[in-house]
């Protein structure tokens, strides 16, 4: 079968390869491979930056966020020929850590984990695939042409999971939540916050493509001035940051509300220099109760909960999301980022 396969830390080693066809072992679902996003993570592996292929092996199948249909399930499993299934990225640490012990290897805290198509682990992004009963997650059937969007609703998933725990400290009831990004994790950042009932604004700088519709759609505001003065005009009580850009990152700590919570998702570039009012920053942060936590993939329960947000989301806004269907044998094209891309997506049995 066809597989996406690069030699990890090789700069332009993407390929399609010919691989051996996926036997299910014990426990696991035997998966056709349907769609598969391709995200910054994927293009930064491409590009040489890291990953891991699994011991004993040059190459690495790339993929993380998956959306299959189950062709063979073991004996009394809970998934049937048929289904529609993401599979969970991260798997524990072999130690395993506490948190790892305790089924939250999202949280491992020895840095032993794997993860399918980055660390250790084959992805998704081919014809077939396997994965163990306990690691997919099922999706409703109306959802098939947008499932592909569960691995990044999870990583948003377990941001808000986050902010709220954080919030229950104390009496937590927050009124108008900022987005800044207004990408996948942003855009599907600001759904989950409409979801639960908040005043969302989003912060980007793009001012045309799909993205000020999208907001709009949500009956979300969207704003395209500095982080500082949409945070003085709002005010915000939570922040889901999903840019990784330093000063917007700074900005958004600087204009919270007091006992207010930014949860950081985007991960920043090295080597940029800014300057900071460090003493500010931690006077305001200290007086007025604020926190600030970071927040990176999803657990089982993440995925579960990704999956009943988007089985309520309008499946139209869905599937706007996705602004290009790339065939497997044009990957070239996935990942080349257009400037009015949201999120791209290849499709692994394309006639």
């Amino acid at each position: 079968m066809r597989a996406l396969t690069v030699a990890p830390l090789q700069r332009n080693s993407l390929e399609v390869s010919e691989v051996a066809d996926p036997r299910a072992g014990e426990g696991e679902l035997l998966v056709d491979g349907l769609a598969l996003g391709v995200c910054g993570t994927d293009r930064e592996i491409a590009e040489g930056n890291y990953g891991w292929a699994p011991p004993g092996h040059d190459r690495l199948v790339i993929g993380h966020e998956s959306l299959g249909r189950v062709r063979a399930a073991p004996p009394g499993s809970s998934f049937a020929p048929g289904d529609l299934v993401a599979g969970v990225v991260r798997r524990p640490d072999p130690v395993p850590c506490g948190a790892c012990a305790h089924g939250e290897f999202d949280m491992c805290r020895n840095g032993r984990y794997r993860e399918r198509g980055i660390k250790e682990l084959d992805g998704y992004a081919s014809e077939a695939w396997t994965v163990e009963q306990d690691y997919a997650v099922k999706l409703d059937a109306h959802l098939a042409e947008v499932g592909v969007l569960m691995e990044p609703t999870s990583v948003v998933a377990k941001a808000w999971e986050q902010v709220f725990d954080v919030g229950r400290r104390a009496w937590f009831e927050p009124e108008r939540a900022l987005v800044t990004g207004a990408g996948p994790i942003g855009l599907l950042a600001a759904l989950l916050g409409v979801q639960r009932g908040l005043e969302v604004h989003v912060l980007d700088r793009i001012t045309d493509g799909p993205k000020p519709t999208l907001v709009e759609k949500l009956s979300a505001d969207y704003h395209t001035d500095s982080v500082d003065e949409v945070t003085k005009k709002i005010r915000p009580d939570v922040v889901i940051e999903a840019t990784g850009v330093g000063q917007v990152v700074f900005g958004a700590i600087a204009g919270l509300d007091p006992y207010g919570i930014v949860c950081l998702t985007g991960v920043s570039p090295v080597g940029r220099k800014l300057t900071v009012d460090a003493g500010s920053l931690n006077r305001e942060i200290v007086l007025e109760n604020n926190v600030v936590v970071g927040s990176v993939n999803a657990n089982q329960s993440h995925f579960a909960a990704a999956a009943a947000a988007l089985a309520k989301a309008d499946l139209d806004w869905l599937k706007g999301l996705i602004t290009r269907r790339i065939a497997l044998d044009r990957f070239a094209d996935a990942f080349d980022r257009g400037d009015t891309d949201v999120k791209v997506v290849l499709e692994l049995n394309a006639a």
